[in-house]
């Protein structure tokens, strides 16, 4: 009953996302309502809207996955994607609905008065767009798969074709009643099972990681191997094997000892209850002692403090850099507006992210088999059949399922737009019209798509990071020294885009395609924000010195047009 009641939890999700959208679509006639809905959103459903596109499956599947893998250093991933909404209060969100920008670049050539720091922020929206878009649909494939037994591209297919069926046919008019539905829905999927499973846990005794050295089982578990793994044994245990161990074919009962082994693509072991359980190496933190302590566990990373203050850097700064989440701000009716927005979205967030923390601490009693093979992002999806079992586990999980696949379809719908609006206004032929916007939503999917296929082994989470990563040192100096600072010049902010833009993006690049993390060089670029954020700054700053006798003509009026609130002028700008 299980596959059949994740298809069908999938069914009813993409069902009532193309019905919602096509609602939407009666709404969609202009221009404005395809980019920025006509700025007419109220502040309550624009809130729910950002949370239902925010909460991405880095929130839905990679927090918890990475807090199971490294313990307590991984939250810092929930409270920078929190932190980075206060930053947006306090010093972005309403100046940037005054500006009256549909876009990131229409925001730039309206500062600036420069054709080129439009062409390139556009560049780098895209660029942002897919690389956040890339683990949206390679996490559609992951649930599909883990749940039904689906090809893993098939997840990200479907996501594929359902956003473009409500991005092209009605915009940002229908896809801000699809975020908001999905937000709730990914609230109730993901508290619901938590209530259920607390219970289950209390039941069972209220084990903890804390009870043994290293992760065990508590019930009988069967791994299958996707692709080749080395693990570390560190408690010597025997496990029945059907495949290659060591390079050597096995096909019965096999004793492990202490140290490294290999097993090849294909094997299939069965683990025992109460067995210490082997980890992937260099995939996870092995001890529990380590697990549960700030700074002990055993990252991926071999300078795991810069790491963390580099992550804390991405995700704090970076939000206010991402396209798909300040496209949302151009929709309110005015700063104000904008601003009980952001406030909204905070306590939103902050309620949300207390759940895939207990989903990740649980994760670690009772799926630690995922750590042989890394594939922790299915601890999610998982657990309530561990917790719970029987007819209710089943439809817990397909819950779960269901706001998983809500989790893809929100944030891809969101980045759909900000990419679409992008690539029509600026490459497509069209003057950024709804036909052009229809035809980028295809190119805008497609491409993403393709490259999911090609990283797949990359954590969602740490994908997800990077996209952050590139936002932080590309539009978040961008903004906030366009917005606050008056001797930004188009040459100062071109230099700052494409040095920190374009070093952290190739920084990405690198990761992704070599999985280099070993060493000094590796986390400097598998961890690219604390060196690029403030190199992106300072060339800003010192080639816009240099360039001082360039100030764009309209300086002054950009910014008052920024600063002054609607109340003093009796009418909100850029309406």
């Amino acid at each position: 009953m299980t596959a059949a009641a994740d298809v069908a939890a999938v069914a009813v999700v993409t069902a009532a996302t193309v019905g919602i959208g096509a609602y939407g679509l009666r709404f969609s006639r202009t221009t404005s309502d395809f980019y920025v809905a006509a700025r007419s959103v109220t502040p309550f459903w624009n809130a729910s809207a950002i949370g239902g596109e925010y909460l991405s499956a880095a929130s839905f599947l990679g927090i918890a996955g990475l807090i199971l893998a490294y313990g307590a250093d991984m939250l810092w991933y929930p409270v920078g994607y929190t932190v980075g909404y206060l930053f947006l209060l306090l010093l972005v969100a309403a100046p940037l609905r005054r500006s009256g920008a549909y876009t990131l670049p229409d925001f730039a050539e309206s500062r600036l008065s420069s054709r080129v720091v439009r062409k390139t922020a556009s560049l780098l929206v895209v660029m942002i767009g897919w690389l956040y878009l890339m683990p949206q649909l390679q996490g559609a494939g992951l649930t599909l798969h883990t749940t039904t037994g689906a090809p893993s591209w098939l997840g990200g297919l479907i996501v594929g074709v359902v956003v473009l069926v409500i991005v092209a046919a009605g915009g940002m008019r229908s896809i801000t009643f699809v975020q908001a539905f999905q937000y709730w829905l990914k609230v109730t999927a993901m508290s619901v099972p938590v209530v259920f499973m607390v219970m289950a846990w209390h039941a069972q005794g209220a084990p903890s990681p804390g009870q043994s050295e290293v992760p065990v089982l508590h019930s009988d578990a069967t791994v299958q191997v996707a692709s080749d793994v080395s693990v570390d044994v560190l408690t010597a245990i025997t496990v029945h094997a059907d495949g290659t161990v060591d390079g050597v074919h096995r096909n019965g009962s096999l004793a492990l000892t202490r140290g490294q082994h290999r097993f090849a693509a294909g094997t299939r072991l069965t683990l025992h209850k109460g067995s210490a359980v082997p980890q992937a190496v260099g995939q996870s933190t092995q001890r529990n002692t380590a697990w549960a302590r700030p700074l002990a566990s055993t990252t991926s990373h071999d300078h795991p403090l810069y790491a963390i203050y580099s992550l804390v850097l991405a995700t704090f700064l970076g939000t206010m850099g991402l396209p798909h989440v300040l496209v949302r701000f151009y929709t309110n009716p005015d700063g104000r507006a904008a601003r009980r927005t952001t406030l909204l979205v905070l306590i939103l967030l902050s309620g949300f992210y207390l759940l895939p923390t207990i989903y990740g601490a649980l994760a670690r009693v009772y799926t630690p088999d995922l750590l042989i093979t890394g594939q922790t992002d299915s601890a999610v999806l998982l657990l309530p059949g561990r917790l719970v079992g029987g007819v209710l586990g089943e439809l817990l999980s397909a819950l779960v399922t269901a706001g998983a696949f809500a989790a893809f379809l929100s944030t891809s719908s969101g980045l759909t737009v900000s990419i679409a609006g992008v690539i029509a206004q600026d490459v497509l032929p069209g003057a950024g019209g709804v036909r052009a916007f229809r035809m980028a939503s295809v190119l805008g999917v497609t491409v993403p798509l393709v490259l999911s296929l090609f990283a797949a082994r990359l954590p969602v989470a740490d994908a997800v990071g990077l996209a952050f990563a590139v936002a932080a040192s590309s539009f978040c100096p961008l903004l906030l020294l366009g917005i606050w600072w008056r001797g930004l010049t188009a040459a100062g902010a071109t230099a700052g885009l494409i040095t920190g833009g374009g070093l952290a993006f190739t920084a990405v690049l690198v990761t992704v395609a070599t999985d280099a993390r070993r060493g000094w060089v590796g986390s400097l670029l598998a961890e690219p924000a604390a060196w690029c954020v403030p190199l992106a700054f300072l060339v800003m700053i010192v080639v816009s010195r240099a360039t001082a006798s360039r100030q764009p003509p309209g300086a002054s009026r950009a910014l008052a047009r920024m600063h002054v609130p609607e109340r003093v002028i009796g009418r909100p700008l850029g309406a």
